[in-house]
């Protein structure tokens, strides 16, 4: 080898050094400020579901539905109304009839001079007005309308815990696939670190050439550098994960093994009209036909009580006339200059187009489900090709070992090979978590209420 090539690589091997020892410091120091603790799936789900900002605010909707629904009472309960007013005038015909509601005409009121230029009367009236609803049909459509709001958001509430499940499941497998590729990738650390050693061994005895010693000590930095970014994929993993539970960040967790069920029953899962969300659309609509009748039922007559008791005086704090007032009202609208009948093209319209939303949502599922199944299938395939895969590059890797243990076979020859092992185990990893995110999805499109 020529002394200026040797010299360089020399000083490129001590460049990565330094740099892996930087690295390697401050992933250290970043450990040391972790907090690591072990978080099962069931745990998981049981916070997001609890803790969630997006569960908080279905249920304020919820809760927002209900009050407008418990406004509609108002048909049945009666309304009080209390008022206290002073008033004076000189207009002669209500100075007349402030003296007629206290009680205290006189024959000197009727002079005509009185009558027409009256002095400025001063009247003090207490009154409590009651109105009670007895019949109005238009009212107790809108409050069935009201109802299905009520039912309508509650399915919301649940098609939103459903997502937040499958999306903290996600989470999950996608912590648990960080974790796993760490693990190959510190057993492949082990491997190549051995395999430094052994080629140290050979190039002391003079067996090999300094650059097959130097790609050899590349290849373990390559590794833990690797190993790096997958501690701080873990991070990541784990910080989204507290997001979705509703916990501060900074938490690395560990997770259950992960497993796969490539048994899963794909034929039974089918799309169904009882999916939540579904099912909200579907309450929409019916409150839209409410609504429509209601404005259909305002053309009918109206029946409505009501009653009043007052007391008049001249004075402040004067009681000394009462009256009352009660009867029975009924009223009906003739023409409101075409307002209900637009009104009712309006809420048809809503109406239809919830009908073509949810229709083109059950479409759009369906294409999702039938997409998914055939991942589920070709993610069955990829994991046996994976694991086939995985068995003939360990084997290749055994063998070029062996040949190399012999002066048979370049150094690089069994370094790709140990790349190649990992590679494939990688692949079998991401194999195992393609499965398990289209068998949740799949059950989340198919979940039925």
């Amino acid at each position: 080898m020529r002394l200026d090539i040797f010299v360089f690589q020399l000083k490129r091997m001590k460049k990565r050094l330094s740099i892996l020892f930087i690295v390697s410091l401050t992933c250290y120091l970043s450990r040391a400020q972790d907090i690591v603790t072990h978080l099962s799936l069931e745990d998981a789900i049981r916070a997001s579901v609890s803790n969630n900002n997006a569960i908080k605010l279905a249920a304020l909707d919820g809760q927002i539905a209900v009050a407008a629904f418990r406004q509609t009472d108002a048909i049945f309960l009666p309304q009080v109304n209390f008022s206290y007013t002073a008033a004076t005038t000189n207009n002669p015909l209500n100075a007349f009839g402030f003296k007629l509601q206290q009680q205290s005409i006189t024959p000197a009121d009727f002079v005509p001079k009185l009558l027409n230029n009256p002095s400025a009367t001063t009247d003090f009236t207490t009154k409590a007005e009651l109105q009670q609803p007895l019949v109005n049909i238009d009212m107790l459509y809108q409050r069935k309308g009201a109802s299905k709001q009520v039912e309508q958001y509650q399915f919301i509430a649940q098609r939103t815990k459903e997502y937040l499940s499958f999306e903290t499941e996600k989470a999950y497998l996608q912590l648990q696939i960080q974790r796993d590729a760490d693990k190959v990738l510190e057993e492949a650390a082990i491997t190549s670190k051995a395999f430094y050693k052994t080629s140290k061994d050979y190039f002391e005895q003079g067996l090999i050439q300094k650059s097959d010693l130097l790609n050899a000590a590349l290849h373990v930095m390559d590794i833990e550098t690797q190993i790096k970014n997958a501690q701080s994929n873990i991070r990541d993993a784990s910080d989204g994960l507290s997001l979705l539970m509703g916990e501060p960040t900074g938490t690395v967790y560990t997770t259950d093994p992960i497993t796969q069920n490539i048994n899963l029953l794909t034929d039974s899962l089918q799309l169904s009209d009882d999916r939540a969300d579904f099912k909200a659309l579907q309450k929409g609509m019916e409150g839209y036909d409410m609504m429509i009748r209601s404005s259909r039922m305002s053309f009918l007559p109206k029946l409505n009580a009501f009653a009043s008791y007052q007391l008049n005086d001249k004075s402040m704090f004067g009681f000394n006339a009462s009256s009352y007032v009660a009867g029975i009202q009924l009223t009906m609208n003739i023409f409101n200059g075409n307002r209900t009948k637009n009104t009712i093209s309006r809420q048809n319209l809503e109406r239809d187009k919830l009908a073509k939303q949810l229709d083109q949502q059950k479409k759009e599922s369906q294409v999702q489900i039938n997409h998914a199944k055939r991942q589920l299938s070709d993610a069955v395939f990829f994991i046996k090709q994976q694991q086939a895969a995985v068995e003939q590059a360990s084997e290749a890797l055994r063998v070029l070992q062996n040949r190399f243990t012999e002066g048979l076979v370049k150094t690089s020859d069994v370094l790709t090979a140990q790349t190649q092992v990992s590679q494939q185990k990688l692949g079998a990893v991401q194999a195992v978590f393609n499965y398990n995110l289209a068998a949740i999805y799949l059950q989340f499109l198919t979940t039925k209420k």
